[in-house]
């Protein structure tokens, strides 16, 4: 048993570093290309917006970050995502593995083979595919929220809640963030005190 705590222990230290990595607040990608640009002005929108527009920017900024440039990718994302709306988390794995082998720097795939990681329990290879979806595109705050969802269920509160923070910046008004926010916040707090 104490083995197995030794080994959280230096899985909370690898997230923490990757964490501080990720969370860092001037995490904007290379601005080299018109998506990107596009991409910054969505997001800058969105940290202004009220709630129905809002919802409209992440509407845009979901369906820039599904665009792999490639028909073939988009339909291995497609075809993942169902399969895990089926709850058939080893299909969905299988899809979404093939997308990463050919579409290595499509973000995207990367963030949903970590959820489907996430969902069968696999949280060592979700947080490897979520440090690798963060690398690619540091501003996908669904992607930053799976972050702090692990960083919670390794039980490390604080740096969950850091994570949390920052897709909050990004996307005000990002229900699931809120309610763990609202969640963690007493525990962060009567630490702090």
């Amino acid at each position: 048993m104490s083995m197995k705590r030794h080994n959280l222990k230096g899985i909370v230290t690898a997230i923490a570093v990757c964490a501080a990595i990720s969370l860092s607040p001037v995490a904007r990608a290379d601005q080299g290309s018109a998506d990107l640009t596009d991409e910054s002005a969505l997001l800058d929108a969105l940290a202004e917006a009220g709630p129905e527009e809002a919802q409209r920017l992440d509407r845009q900024l979901q369906a820039l970050w599904n665009k792999s440039g490639s028909a073939a990718m988009d339909l291995l994302l497609k075809r993942g995502r169902e399969a895990l709306e089926r709850g058939e988390i080893g299909v969905a794995i299988e899809h979404l593995t093939a997308l990463t082998d050919h579409a290595p720097d499509f973000a995207e795939g990367w963030y949903m083979r970590a959820t489907a990681y996430y969902q069968a329990g696999l949280f060592g290879p979700s947080f490897a595919d979520l440090e690798h979806a963060l690398s690619l595109n540091p501003n996908n705050y669904d992607a930053i929220f799976g972050l702090g969802s692990l960083l919670e269920a390794f039980g490390d509160p604080k740096l969950a809640y850091e994570a949390y923070s920052r897709a909050r910046a990004l996307n005000p008004h990002h229900e699931e963030v809120t309610k763990a926010m609202d969640r963690l916040k007493p525990e962060i707090e009567g630490k702090a005190l």
